[in-house]
């Protein structure tokens, strides 16, 4: 009777090893707060706005990254002598966001990029404000050195990071800048610069830009003081075979202030803009917001 009874116990553990549940330890889920979860749908409808928190006092540049319609990064800084960091992640689109410490070393945030394996973001670490590449796979619960082209391309005094490489600005004070595989272009004030490789900058006459991002082989853009938008419109061009007489497509139009901070992202028909003071996110590609 008693070999019976051991029997039965080994069985029983046995099959509570195999079970669901009882495989590994899950990494815990950050909460953001109680508000409740916004699934995008398939149709036009915009997602609504969300106020943001993620700016520095005075003066600084804002970065944007999307992973997909729920889950994007931002950051905001100044200089380094300024020396105030921001770093945000939100899993609801943008409903609710929560902050994520960097590092003490850390003055100022150059680049950013996000993907679905984890955040990469350009920082200028230490009081000689060195470009360090930093990675998290934990939703910013730790960071680590990362690849010198995960953080995509950084805005830097001593001029546009791409990689290992830091090339000379082509304009006094670029606005964005994004790298790709083999091109990259930087957002100036009254035009675009693109270049592919390492060949000369193709100077792109077009007003009023203040963001960009990529889908594929175009580029999306956010431009202000356009005729047929008094907020910020969204506008699509060739991300390949740039020349001067390149032209844009309207797609559509967020109606906040123009003069506001502006930063924008893409990932699929996701286009995300934080603008002022709030986040949208429209889900066609900009038409709708």
């Amino acid at each position: 009777m008693l070999l019976v009874v051991v029997d039965v116990v080994l069985v029983a553990m046995a099959l509570a090893r195999t079970t669901p549940e009882a495989v590994g330890t899950p990494r815990p889920v950050p909460t953001f707060g109680a508000s409740p979860e916004r699934t995008p749908s398939a149709s036009a409808t915009p997602t609504s706005g969300a106020t943001a928190q993620g700016a520095v006092d005075g003066e600084s540049r804002r970065l944007l990254s999307a992973v997909d319609g729920q889950e994007a990064w931002r950051a905001s800084s100044a200089t380094c002598s300024d020396a105030q960091v921001v770093l945000e992640h939100t899993v609801d689109g943008g409903a609710t966001w929560t902050p994520v410490t960097l590092g003490d070393d850390v003055r100022a945030v150059w680049g950013m990029r996000a993907t679905t394996a984890g955040v990469s973001v350009v920082a200028a670490v230490g009081d000689d404000c060195a470009a360090t590449v930093r990675t998290s796979v934990d939703d910013g619960l730790t960071f680590r050195d990362g690849d010198v082209s995960a953080g995509g391309a950084g805005i830097t005094p001593e001029g546009i990071l791409l990689g290992a490489t830091t090339a000379e600005a082509p304009c006094p004070e670029p606005i964005d800048a994004f790298q790709g595989s083999t091109t990259a272009v930087v957002v100036c004030d009254g035009q675009l610069e693109w270049r592919t490789g390492t060949a000369a900058w193709v100077d792109v006459p077009l007003s009023g830009v203040r963001g960009i991002a990529v889908d594929g082989t175009t580029y999306t853009l956010a431009r202000v003081g356009t005729e047929t938008c008094e907020g910020v419109q969204i506008e699509t061009m060739p991300a390949t075979g740039v020349t001067p007489t390149t032209t844009t497509t309207p797609i559509g139009c967020n109606p906040v202030n123009p003069d506001s901070s502006i930063a924008l992202d893409r990932a699929g028909q996701d286009v995300w803009m934080w603008a002022g003071d709030d986040v949208a996110v429209s889900v066609n590609g900009g038409a709708n917001w």
